[in-house]
């Protein structure tokens, strides 16, 4: 579930649109025509495999590069020419990069100071700025003197003492260990809610996309593949990529024998029995079904009268405490995740290895991918 979700219906004007944008490098294509709106007040992310032109799109937010042709438009007013300096917008790089022969204070003061503000100004600025990630009491602190999370909100208070109409991440939590990420992502949406400045983050990471954002920018070979919602995109992807690339997914491919009354008859690769799901799609046209694993329900018996039921034997049981990971081999071979909560406190599973057990689906759980 997303930490960052706000009432239905309530859109506000952009902050930052990306008109037609396009990024070479020689021959080479890194963004590929994109065009995006970015809400005032979002938590954004950039979301892709490594490679897939996320960062050279933030990069041309934040100016450290120049569109090959199309325009970035902040507040309204184009910046595709504009220097970074010259931008409201602030970035807060993977490494930090904070100075490491200054304290806290100065750190986040020196570009108060770059800036010209008023002598008398930047101690008041500083000091609501490190009280709103909780440094305060740091402030006279190097940063080798502080831990990676501790770095981490110093840098954030650099990038929100400027007041900006954007502040753009990249990779903000990658240096972080689990726990402490896990915690962090919790603190940097709160924080974010609290100022109600648009934040831009660019990350490789699912589960911290989905955790965080109010919407999500899928991207893949410099295009974006598609813009939603976090549980949207979970639920309802687009494209093959998408929901493989979104949590965990059983795929089944093959063709579509009926379509009517928005439902889909499909008979899929080494299934004998013919699958439902809703959807439309055209008699005879080749697709997939996505089905994720937590949506299966599995038992020892054959359910009555199920639309979507497949019977094999567990293979691999992966126990991860609160959940376990079934993997079920069917007749032909293809193999089915299942994923089933542990509700019983037993140290004995109810299935294990070597058990038949039997699958089955509602349609409407199920997305039809062509």
């Amino acid at each position: 579930m997303s930490l960052a979700v706000r009432p239905e219906g309530e859109i506000r004007p952009p902050a930052i649109q990306i008109r037609g944008v396009e990024k070479r490098f020689g021959d080479a294509t890194a963004v590929a025509g994109i065009d995006l709106e970015i809400r005032e007040g979002e938590f954004f992310s950039l979301l892709g495999p490594s490679g897939c032109g996320k960062t050279t799109l933030l990069r041309m937010m934040a100016g450290f590069e120049t569109p090959t042709s199309g325009s970035v438009l902040i507040a309204g007013a184009d910046m595709t020419a504009v220097p970074p300096y010259e931008r409201p917008v602030n970035m807060m790089f993977q490494s930090y990069a904070l100075f490491p022969h200054m304290n806290v204070a100065d750190n986040v003061a020196f570009g108060l100071k770059q800036d010209g503000v008023a002598k008398a100004e930047i101690p008041k600025r500083v000091a609501e700025a490190l009280d709103l990630v909780q440094m305060g009491e740091f402030a006279k602190r190097k940063p080798h003197q502080m831990s990676g999370g501790q770095r981490q909100r110093v840098a954030l208070a650099r990038c929100l003492v400027k007041r900006p109409k954007v502040v753009l991440l990249d990779e903000p939590l990658s240096a972080l260990d689990k726990k402490l990420r896990e915690k962090t992502q919790f603190e940097l949406v709160n924080i974010q809610e609290k100022v109600g400045i648009t934040f831009v983050m660019v990350t490789h990471d699912q589960e911290e996309a989905m955790t965080m954002s109010t919407r999500i920018a899928v991207m893949n070979a410099g295009r974006i593949l598609q813009v939603g919602r976090p549980h949207e995109i979970y639920e309802y992807p687009t494209t093959r990529m998408v929901a493989d690339f979104i949590g965990t997914a059983n795929f089944f491919s093959g063709m579509v024998e009926d379509s009517q009354n928005g439902q889909v008859t499909f008979r899929a690769d080494g299934i004998d029995a013919p699958l439902v799901v809703s959807g439309d799609l055209a008699i005879g046209a080749h697709a997939a079904i996505m089905v994720r694993p937590e949506k299966i329900i599995m038992g020892r018996e054959a359910p009555a009268g199920a639309a979507n039921s497949v019977s094999g034997v567990v293979i691999e049981i992966a126990y991860l405490g609160d959940v376990s990971i079934y993997h079920v081999r069917l007749e032909s071979g293809l193999v089915v995740l299942v994923t089933t909560a542990n509700l019983r406190h037993s140290a004995e599973p109810a299935v294990t290895w070597d058990d038949r057990v039997h699958l089955s689906w509602h349609p409407g759980n199920a997305v039809l991918l062509p």
